[in-house]
């Protein structure tokens, strides 16, 4: 085999050959190699980029398909009233499936609860015992009705594909917490990816590295192919050091001659991530280390809980161990499964509350249990609304015009609620909130002006919140 350093070209190194003789795989030897690499090496995390941060880890739980907030967190007893009349548009709007029914009053009981005294749903009974603690958006609202480009929206802050997503923007801005895990993880529901598929945790034109981390918590193992099977003893020891060095020199010396091509810096820091992951990721991903208590708390001893349980138990250990940014997803794209309940309100949405509610109140508790909450941010979040008309006669269809979001945890004020929708839930009435202030106010709290992140891209400076946003701060402590 030439060798590597060789300075005559003459002679063509080809990966086929080379893989030949040094065998395939990551090991261990690469792994101890790397970690005793300077620790200079890795992204420094910067706390205050532009000013002091108050957030440095973020998990987003996201429902995909559009949560109806009037069956969740936003109570209208003039819905009641009205219900069965028929006042909603006369002409189909657009993003709509079908044209409007009549008002359709919540099948759901609602309560008030916490010294708050807020109302929420007998859909979430878990969380209507830690309702005190995060902090409401009751007039979020946004630019389209169709799933696709109302999730981009959520996601990236545009409507359009090929823009950078929220984790990609914060892993950019603020670079990684550890050299052992990746520094923006997606968690997406077993069932499927959500609506755009991976367009949501796409780096976008941002350096390719910094787009979301795949990981199929469902399987075992989560993230495949980290490990040589233990059957293919030529990839193991030495060998495998050799091919791992090999490649990096092939990479670099690529990259090199392609300085403005980040995909061959992406995939030599991959490389790097994956060996040093080989130890890293079974310690974190492995549940059973938790005790018995903390996963029945939960849910992962019911089978209506244990998918999202498993999922927010597995966010929470990520965070604790240096991923910056987390989302957690409930619902794939399509019909069923998911929080898009165009049917059958009564029949879709009661499952989709129960696998998540018990989840939800337990990381929440935990986050704060374990004093997490001093510097991480969780978030609740969906990319519309449901109408306040009905569908058919028993479904909602989508609603762009107002829908709810709240956060949790570190700089949140919390108890506080900003914004109100109208009587029916079906436009804002009062402090309109865009996702473009949502994505300001996080990376506000991280540490981040806004306005001042950005990335030239086809002679323009880019950013997450466009030309848009402000920061929410009404529902901060300072």
């Amino acid at each position: 085999m030439q060798s590597l350093e060789r300075s005559d070209r003459s002679v063509p190194l080809h990966r086929r050959s080379l893989l030949a003789e040094c065998g395939g795989g990551l090991g261990l030897t690469a792994l101890v190699d790397l970690l005793a690499a300077d620790e200079s090496s890795l992204s420094p995390p910067k706390p205050g980029l532009h000013h002091p941060a108050k957030v440095r880890r973020v998990i987003q739980l996201f429902m995909t398909g559009g949560a109806s907030p009037m069956d969740l967190f936003d109570y209208k007893p003039e819905l009641e009233r009205l219900h069965g009349q028929m006042i909603g548009p006369k002409e189909k709007p657009e993003g709509f499936t079908a044209p409007a029914g009549a008002v359709m009053k919540s099948p759901f009981r609602f309560a008030q609860h916490g010294e708050t005294g807020r109302w929420v749903s007998e859909l979430f009974p878990h969380q209507a015992k830690v309702i005190d603690e995060p902090a409401f958006l009751m007039a979020m609202t946004g630019r389209t009705n169709v799933h696709g480009p109302a999730s981009y929206l959520a996601c990236t802050g545009f409507t359009l594909p090929g823009f950078p997503c929220f984790g990609a923007w914060v892993s950019y801005g603020l670079g990684s917490l550890s050299r052992n895990l990746p520094s923006f993880i997606v968690l997406p529901d077993p069932r499927g990816l959500p609506y755009n598929q991976k367009g949501n945790f796409s780096a976008g034109f941002l350096p390719s590295n910094h787009q979301g981390t795949i990981v199929d918590a469902s399987v075992s193992p989560p993230i495949p192919d980290l490990q040589a099977e233990a059957r293919f003893g030529f990839a193991q020891g030495a060998a495998d050091k050799a091919t791992f060095d090999a490649l990096q020199q092939l990479n670099r010396r690529h990259a090199a001659q392609r300085e403005s091509d980040s995909r061959f810096a992406a995939r030599i820091a991959a490389a790097e991530l994956a060996a040093a992951m080989q130890l890293s990721a079974p310690e974190a991903f492995d549940l059973t280390a938790e005790s018995a208590s903390m996963q029945q708390a939960y849910g992962m001893d019911r089978q209506e809980t244990r998918d999202f349980g498993q999922r927010c138990l597995l966010a929470r250990r990520l965070i604790e161990r240096g991923t910056r940014f987390v989302q957690v997803w409930s619902g794939p794209q399509g019909a069923v499964n998911n929080w898009d309940n165009h049917g059958n309100i009564q029949t879709e949405l009661p499952p989709m509350a129960l696998s998540v509610d018990q989840p939800i109140a337990a990381l929440l508790t935990d986050l704060k249990q374990r004093g997490l909450f001093e510097d991480t941010l969780l978030i609740w979040t969906t990319e519309f609304g449901r109408t306040p008309f009905a569908q058919g006669s028993l479904g909602r269809d989508h609603n762009s015009g107002t829908f709810v979001t709240w956060l949790a945890g570190a700089g949140i004020r919390k108890g506080t609620n900003f914004g109100r929708s109208d009587d029916l839930a079906w436009q804002t009435a009062e402090d309109r909130t865009w996702g473009y202030d949502l994505h300001a106010t996080i990376l506000h709290l991280m540490g981040i002006d806004h306005r001042q992140l950005t990335f030239r891209n086809s002679g323009i400076d880019r950013r997450l919140t466009d030309v848009h946003g402000r920061v929410i701060h009404e529902i901060l402590t300072g």
